[in-house]
């Protein structure tokens, strides 16, 4: 089943749908490890998020199941993270040594890149308890699974769409808020909460693709492209971090002090065209957008159940044309 939310068909059912088969595909990583147990948590890691991102759009009226819920994934997820995020750090160099512009800094990048390395595959040498980390994420998502089931809500098109809009409005406004916070701070933690507020539209404008797809998937894409830029920016940040946390790891001063250069030159390029980005991405108030998904998909749901009820009327005709026939006034 794709990531998406039809509107033709009653949200809960809809809503369990996705958020099962989001984990079912987890648990088919976590349990299979097609491309090895370390690609597998990254690709069920991928999903996680997608799942938080879900229940974001019911906690206008699930409040006490989203706050459960999400902490579960949240907390579950944060338990397979130490050899990906250590992955994450070479790839990040490599990705910088791709933008260097002299020979100096190409020289420290490549002894970064092979100290960074060094230390991931020890980190995943001493990981010797990633299969039960596994074991207790897959316990955790059957757990999810039975959670999921006992959700209920009411599907009138008019609530649901009320329910869409609260949620829509609060993860625009926390978008607004980040995207202020970034031009009046500037820091790491203002750029990754942008972040994550880009990989939650772009995830919900793919669930709700159906009540618009020309206008959504152009918003998916201007979102998509936002997140990777930050992606890349907060790679950066952890980076460097790293580097001022442990710097004897990075060799001599004039070594250290060619990877930080790198580092900045890069990151600040990277956040004034995100900052760019986020403008057009978040241009629209949160009350216009929020109430826009309102409309569109009650608008979208009311259709659906008439021609439902237009198509059962109809079947009724062609089974029973005589009984038919009989109730029909002369």
């Amino acid at each position: 089943m794709a990531y998406r939310l039809r509107p033709a068909k009653p949200f809960t059912a809809e809503f369990r749908s996705v958020a099962e088969n989001q984990l079912l595909k987890a648990i088919r990583l976590l349990e299979d490890q097609p491309d090895g147990p370390h690609e597998a948590v990254h690709d069920a890691r991928k999903r996680f998020k997608r799942i938080r991102a879900l229940y974001r759009l019911v906690q206008p009226d699930a409040k006490e199941f989203r706050r459960r819920e999400n902490a579960r994934i949240r907390d579950m997820a944060r338990t397979l993270s130490a050899v990906r995020d250590a992955t994450a750090l070479v790839e990040t160099v490599d990705y910088l040594a791709n933008q260097t512009g002299s020979a100096e800094e190409t020289a420290a990048l490549a002894f970064a890149l092979k100290v960074l390395t060094e230390r991931r595959d020890r980190i995943a040498a001493e990981e010797h308890d990633l299969p039960a980390k596994v074991a207790a994420a897959v316990a955790t998502c059957h757990e999810a699974v039975g959670a999921i089931e006992e959700l209920e809500l009411d599907d009138a098109p008019g609530k649901t769409a009320r329910r869409l809009a609260k949620a829509w409005r609060k993860q625009r406004l926390r978008a607004h808020a980040a995207f202020a916070a970034c031009e009046e701070r500037g820091d790491a933690e203002a750029y990754h909460e942008l972040r994550k507020c880009g990989q939650t539209y772009w995830m919900h404008t793919s669930l709700l693709g159906d009540i618009w797809p020309s206008a959504m998937l152009a918003k998916q894409r201007q979102a998509k492209e936002l997140v990777d830029l930050l992606g890349h920016e907060h790679d950066l940040s952890v980076l460097t971090g790293l580097v001022n946390e442990s710097p004897e790891l990075f060799g001599n001063g004039d070594t250290l002090a060619l990877i930080l250069g790198a580092i900045i030159a890069r990151q600040q390029a990277l956040r004034h065209e995100a900052l760019e980005r986020a403008q057009d991405a978040f241009s629209d108030s949160a009350e216009t957008e929020s109430a826009l998904i309102a409309l569109l998909w009650k608008k979208a749901a009311t259709a659906s159940r008439k021609e439902r009820r237009a198509a059962k009327v109809h079947k009724t005709h062609q089974t029973h044309p005589q009984e038919t026939a009989l109730r029909e006034p002369v």
